[in-house]
């Protein structure tokens, strides 16, 4: 029988990053993986949408290029070599984690694992082969899949998932997208860009209900210029299926409604995946789909058994499930991590405007009892933003009046989500808003708005 320090059930972000930690940490290590390795995000979510998503940005910079001196006027798309392009990054990326398991000395074994006891994991292969893998400690990091509407099951014809969305042969005519968080609206943007009628439906007050209502409101209007219609505080009651496509029955502000489309995108959310683990047989709790963990050990209630990602439940985000394992592991190699700051985990849309957050909304810093100053600098001021044409979207920053503190940052613009770094180090430094104030920014950079917006905060603005 095979003998191991660590078996990690999972490759995804949170998976194989724990495991070469473990690794480097002295753990014998192996991943047990079903499909592809890097999980979802690699091969299915994060990193092929973004090639998708690069691809539209492109082709609208082209079409609009005439500004900057550059004529195109035979613009077209190759939407089937999109796809490919966006299925050839995945490749590389899942290749490039073998080669980081190799390199670290993490074994890597295909096939659907299950935990039949405490310390021992039976895995089943694509030939039906059974091995039984023997191991000090188990790491549960299986993500999460789509979520359907209830009695509305995906068909991966005419109604699919994000999985569907991002490799079909050919280009909507028309598309329905129930659910305007981050997955919906990126393809929202995506599909819109290429030519697709697109509809985008919310049941919350606005689309990306967990944003600045500011910063939503400059991608609404952005998004209603390029022909999308936004239906909010809106519920879906029913998808029929019609001989041209999909036919969507909703209740709203307007009353009922039916809207068509040649397909209905459901991306309402995530559910992890807890099932067919053996879970029950040794005694893991779960509650509401979610494997329940001590949030400073990522420890279930069976000792040796933990879990990480998704499948511990929100935030649904890769970054969350990797820092969660490097924290996991290094608590089993006797280590003293410093824990995952939930208050401070960074948030990315990558439509156009992208739109970047982190910490307390306005709102909710007050609901909290917090005095605040906030300072809010547009990118039409910034000279770099025109230079390149994009000047939709503002940096907000949200200080605590007494001591200076940073609490919350909301960036919406073209280049939102590679600024928010910035931000992210000050908090965890705990710099104030003098120290940022006191930091030259090169000059001419997107990035000036934050250390301007922070001026503004504290009534010293200069550039407006």
């Amino acid at each position: 029988m095979e003998k191991y320090d660590l078996v990690v059930i999972g490759s995804g972000p949170g998976g194989y990053v724990a495991a070469i930690r473990a690794s480097q940490l002295g753990l014998k290590t192996a991943v047990v993986e079903k499909a592809e390795l890097g999980g979802i995000c690699l091969n299915w979510g994060c990193i092929p949408t973004k090639a998708l998503l690069h691809s539209a940005t492109l082709y609208q910079e082209m079409k609009d290029s005439a500004e900057f001196g550059i004529l195109s006027e035979k613009l077209s798309i190759d939407f089937a070599q999109m796809v490919n392009h966006s299925r050839t990054v995945a490749g590389k990326l899942s290749k490039g984690i073998d080669f980081l398991f190799r390199k670290n000395k993490v074994d890597t074994i295909i096939g659907n694992a299950r935990i039949i006891e405490r310390g021992k994991v039976e895995v089943v292969d694509a030939q039906d082969k059974t091995r039984i893998i023997e191991t000090e400690r188990i790491l549960i990091a299986t993500g999460a899949r789509p979520r359907a509407i209830p009695g509305i099951e995906f068909d991966g014809k005419k109604i699919i998932s994000s999985k569907e969305a991002m490799s079909l042969e050919k280009l909507p005519d028309s598309l329905v997208v129930i659910g305007a968080g981050a997955i919906g609206v990126e393809f929202a943007y995506f599909y819109a860009t290429l030519g697709t009628k697109v509809t985008l439906i919310e049941m919350m007050p606005h689309i990306l209900p967990i944003e600045d209502a500011e910063a939503v409101q400059v991608v609404a209007t952005a998004f209603k210029k390029k022909g999308i219609e936004i239906h909010v505080e809106t519920q879906v009651e029913k998808i029929a299926r019609t001989d041209d496509g999909v036919r969507v029955s909703v209740a709203g502000k307007k009353g009922k409604q039916e809207i068509e489309g040649k397909l209905a995108l459901v991306a309402i959310g995530v559910q992890g995946n807890v099932e067919n683990l053996g879970l029950e047989k040794v005694g893991v709790q779960v509650e509401r789909g979610a494997i329940k963990v001590d949030k400073r050990t990522y420890q279930t209630n069976v000792p040796g058994i933990f879990a990480i990602g998704d499948v511990i439940g929100p935030p649904w985000l890769a970054h969350v499930a990797s820092a969660e394992g490097v924290v996991a592991v290094e608590n089993m190699a006797g280590k003293s991590p410093v824990p995952v700051d939930y208050q401070t985990i960074p948030g990315c849309t990558y439509c156009q405007p992208q739109v970047a957050s982190m910490g307390l909304t306005e709102e909710k810093a007050r609901k909290e009892g917090y005095e605040i100053k906030v300072g809010k600098f547009p990118f039409r001021a910034n000279g770099k933003s025109l230079a390149m044409g994009h000047v939709d979207g503002f940096a907000k920053v949200i200080y605590d009046a007494k001591y200076g503190e940073l609490l919350g940052a909301h960036i919406v613009g073209a280049e939102a989500t590679e600024m928010l770094a910035e931000l992210g180090v000050a908090k965890t430094l705990e710099s104030t808003a003098d120290e940022i104030m006191h930091t030259i920014h090169a000059h001419p950079t997107v990035s000036e708005v934050i250390k301007e917006a922070t001026e503004l905060a504290f009534d010293r603005p200069i550039h407006i």
